[in-house]
């Protein structure tokens, strides 16, 4: 179904000339009354039409309707669909047309709900306590709303138990097709994230993790959820976007906004981070104090300071790599006595 944008009428004119009837109405009663009272029949005439003016007078104030910046109504005449009403201002409807909204009463964890302290409130009387009920708009917003999705916890490509959550900046583009075309479209949008999220993280590893294809071609690449957060966000909104399409929903973007591994195995993929960390660094140390060991003997043999034979440099290169490698500062042992 598509939006059909409403042509209403100004608002003020009609409350101007309601609220004139109304005093009219009240001056025929009168009127009539004393026409009656001094023996006129001709009074009951303008006394039955104040009457049923002032009985039937408020059907008019119905269809006055009030709309704030990115506000719509979509109005509905006896079932069907007669079009939407869009733009700030004062209007006048036809007064038996209802307006829907099925997701007036959905509270999410988003922007944009109502909830006890901004909805409008009706005080109900019972003789010893007065009672609030909330009375929820049917109103739909057109504003940029965020949809913060709890925590899910998904397996990634290598099976690994992670939690993640994201946000979603989502409005809705087309009135018609979010109040008809799905029973609830707050609900349908929560639900499609959930589905989105789960279909994308299983694809990618945690970490980098070797032959591990993320893109589909056959070639294993460096993705994952954590060095590729603006590529997983990006997919994760796209995936999201062909699912509510025909709910007139546009998402204009998706962040991740946490992302761990699931506690069970938290302690044991710190522990491997940590041992890998331990071996790159020492790695890294190893590969120094082998340059340096290098370029120690190659400048004792270019200024020929000193000429060692095969097992006399065996036992120099043991010794520096021990200083060189070793965790802890190395003492020095003075040999005052002859190499050989």
């Amino acid at each position: 179904m598509e939006e059909k944008i409403l042509k209403a009428k100004k608002g003020m004119p009609i409350l101007l000339i309601s609220v004139f009837a109304y005093l009219f109405a009240i001056a025929l009663i009168i009127v009539g009354a004393v026409m009656l009272e001094n023996g006129q029949e001709l009074g009951t005439l303008p006394m039955v039409v104040g009457i049923l003016w002032a009985t039937l007078g408020f059907i008019p104030f119905i269809g006055l309707k009030i709309l704030k910046p990115q506000e719509a109504l979509v109005l509905t005449l006896f079932g069907k669909y007669i079009g939407t009403l869009k733009g700030d201002g004062f209007y006048f409807v036809n007064p038996f047309c209802g307006s829907v909204n099925p997701a007036a009463k959905t509270k999410l964890n988003q922007s944009g709900d109502v909830d006890a302290k901004n909805s409008s409130k009706l005080v109900l009387s019972t003789g010893e306590a007065n009672v609030n009920v909330a009375v929820a708009s049917n109103k739909i917003s057109l504003k940029v709303m965020t949809l913060n999705n709890n925590r899910q916890k998904i397996n990634d490509c290598l099976g690994n138990p992670i939690e993640i959550a994201i946000a979603v900046m989502w409005r809705v583009v087309d009135t018609a097709k979010a109040v008809f075309n799905v029973d609830n479209y707050k609900e349908y949008l929560s639900l499609q994230c959930d589905s989105a999220l789960r279909n994308i993280v299983r694809i990618y590893p945690y970490d980098v993790a070797s032959n591990v294809d993320t893109t589909g071609d056959g070639i294993a690449d460096e993705g994952s959820l954590r060095g590729s957060s603006e590529i997983v966000a990006e997919r994760i909104r796209n995936e999201i976007q062909q699912k509510v399409r025909d709910a007139g929903l546009e998402i204009i973007e998706a962040r991740i906004t946490y992302l761990a591994y699931a506690p069970e195995i938290a302690a044991v993929m710190l522990q491997r981070q940590q041992a890998s960390a331990v071996i790159d660094a020492r790695r890294m140390i190893v590969d120094g104090a082998v340059g340096m060991v290098e370029m120690a003997l190659e400048k004792l043999s270019e200024n020929d300071i000193v000429h060692l034979d095969d097992e006399r440099k065996a036992a120099m290169v043991s010794n520096l790599l021990v200083v060189l490698c070793g965790s802890k500062d190395a003492q020095p042992i003075v040999n005052s006595g002859s190499l050989y």
